[in-house]
């Protein structure tokens, strides 16, 4: 179960402008993920493994580093922590590093869309069941972001993921205009 959390674990990453909607120009793993970020995501594997789980998301730039720190919940009340390091590389370009990530994950960006790839122990404890992750992250015109993540073993997939993540501060602002609306 260990080796599940920690793939899933991989999955948290959203890209939108912390100050708003992003547009395809300023979509930076830098401006979305520096404060508060939460989302809901869905496992679902071949084995019958199906989970669902939410993630609060904490990210501090340093200029040139992104750390990003992942809390997860899941729905049977487990909890993992990971913790992201993106080096930004070039314009587009990024290194990410994790504690249970097999060498460096490559993020590639193109407009409003983001892909990456990394190797992952689903049991790191004992360095077994590697399998890769394909995450495909899309900036959706709301301000959201949607990531569907395959993963692979021997190059067959063998589970999918979606993850939803969307800024702490639209979300405030978004549950205080529907207040204000009820309000009237």
């Amino acid at each position: 179960m260990s080796g599940l959390k920690s793939a899933l674990a991989g999955l948290g990453l959203g890209l939108v402008a912390s100050t708003g909607y992003a547009h395809a120009a300023n979509f930076a793993f830098e401006d979305y993920f520096v404060g508060k970020t939460v989302a809901d995501g869905h496992f679902a594997a071949i084995n019958g493994v199906n989970r669902k789980f939410t993630v609060d998301l904490t990210g501090k730039w340093d200029g040139h580093v992104l750390t990003l720190r992942e809390d997860f919940r899941f729905e049977d009340g487990t909890r993992d922590t990971k913790t992201w390091r993106f080096v930004k590389t070039g314009p587009t370009t990024y290194t990410g590093t994790r504690e249970d990530v097999i060498g460096n994950a490559m993020v590639h960006m193109s407009g409003d869309t983001a892909r990456f790839n990394y190797l992952v122990y689903l049991s790191p404890e004992t360095k077994g069941n590697k399998v890769r992750f394909y995450d495909k992250m899309v900036l959706k015109p709301d301000g959201t972001v949607l990531n569907t993540a395959w993963v692979t073993k021997f190059g067959f997939p063998v589970a999918k993921t979606t993850v939803n993540f969307r800024k702490v501060d639209h979300e405030i602002r978004h549950k205080a205009k529907r207040h204000e609306r009820v309000n009237r």
